[in-house]
């Protein structure tokens, strides 16, 4: 599984029944590529309609609560998700840190709790433009992944890195191939550090920030770049499944 690019659509707060469509079409040109592995995160009310459908990609979360049950109005948990057939979920995604306040300590105690429900955890991490701009990308995102994550007995398994720089999400803009190679490359790195070398070189990190079909390639090209998080760009299975062949491609 490791082996093969990984090609994740985070539909965000985008999606209602209407688009199973969608969901259909992607799943059917999923398994014209074997080579590479496609999964959707679309929002709660999507996850079982998908999982019920699909044949070939993997349903999954955005989201999930720390806590297993409780006065949590709002919240879902990860046995609730797991329960209506998501086998991975996102935590840790720059919307969820800003726009909700999750710390990195909150992000943990949900990576807990979503692989004590049986779940992967694909954990989102990076810096501001500000960051970047003052030298410091590589200690944060570095800090970030290691104050958001718990012991991982199986982490090549377990769990997945998506890298997205803040600045590029929804943007437009895009990281030099010479930044994210740098960053994939110290990621990796700290995995190795904190998993030991087998675990550590069995994850996958992916990248997000304005993927899209006319960069997939050249993205996916790149060293320690195991497949991409996509936002946008996943909401059509035309646009989705260009970047999945440009994955496939990059794998040839």
């Amino acid at each position: 599984m490791a082996d093969r690019p990984f090609i994740v659509g985070n539909w965000k707060m985008h999606g209602t029944r209407a688009m199973l469509s969608e969901a259909r079409a992607i799943d059917r040109a999923a398994q014209r590529h074997m080579k590479v592995e496609v999964a959707i995160a679309p929002p709660y009310t999507l996850i079982h309609p998908i999982h019920r459908e699909a044949g070939q990609i993997g349903v999954g979360a955005q989201n999930c609560h720390f806590a297993d049950e409780g006065a949590h109005t709002g919240d879902i948990s990860a046995s609730m998700i797991a329960d209506a057939g998501a086998k991975f979920v996102i935590l840790g995604h720059s919307e969820r840190r800003e726009g909700h306040g999750e710390t990195s300590e909150i992000v943990k105690a949900k990576v807990e709790a979503a692989l004590k429900a049986g779940l992967r955890v694909i954990l989102c991490c990076g810096e501001t433009e500000a960051t970047r701009d003052a030298g410091n990308a590589v200690p944060y995102v570095k800090d970030q992944i290691t104050a958001s994550l718990p012991k991982v007995d199986k982490a090549g398994d377990q769990l997945t890195i998506a890298y997205e720089p803040i600045w590029a999400i929804g943007t437009g803009k895009t990281a030099t191939s010479a930044d994210i190679q740098e960053m994939h490359a110290e990621i990796r790195s700290l995995l190795v550090e904190l998993f030991g070398a087998e675990e550590g070189a069995g994850v996958r990190i992916l990248y997000g920030g304005s993927v899209k079909p006319e960069n997939a390639a050249q993205i996916l090209g790149l060293p320690e770049v195991g497949g991409a998080l996509v936002g946008g760009a996943s909401l059509t299975a035309d646009s989705f499944m260009s970047i999945a062949l440009a994955a496939e491609s990059s794998e040839a």
